[in-house]
């Protein structure tokens, strides 16, 4: 088993944070450096729903936002919020969001995400997420893809 240097900053509890009746957010471990930044998630309870990637399309199919990054990103929260709640959830159920952007995407773009994702979680209390810069999505115009898991209580 690899052994990781100790972090420069000291483990304390006051990472620890109750989120989601049911969803426990663990302290961020040691190893991961920027530990403010980081959110975990440990389910409890409830029914996990894994929801497939949601893209910047309308219900007819149609690209949302041909070239512009916020335009997509805002099709793509409303897309999975019709999802989680056609599950029988809210955006306040989900604990894992995972993130996948294009490559030509313009880096100094990323930041204009988060007040738009802010709208849609709860900022007190996020879900954990990754994200991934990809070299395309599956479609051309694509910009970004969000897929998500939901603990949704019985």
């Amino acid at each position: 088993m690899a052994q990781h240097p100790p972090s420069s900053q000291p483990s304390s509890g006051e990472d620890h944070v109750e989120a989601i009746e049911g969803v426990h957010q663990p302290q961020n471990p040691d190893c991961s450096g920027r530990r403010r930044l980081f959110a975990h998630a440990k389910v409890n309870s409830g029914t996990i729903v894994y929801l497939s990637g949601q893209v910047p399309s309308d219900a007819s199919g149609k690209l949302i936002g041909e070239g512009d990054f916020e335009a997509q990103v805002e099709q793509v929260f409303a897309n999975l919020k019709l999802a989680v709640e056609a599950a029988g959830g809210t955006m306040a159920d989900i604990v894992k969001l995972n993130y996948y952007v294009v490559a030509e995407l313009d880096q100094a773009s990323v930041p204009k995400l988060r007040p738009i994702r802010d709208r849609y979680i709860n900022v007190e209390k996020p879900p954990a997420s990754t994200f991934v810069v990809v070299s395309r999505l599956t479609r051309p115009g694509w910009l970004i893809e969000i897929e998500a898991v939901a603990a949704i209580d019985d």
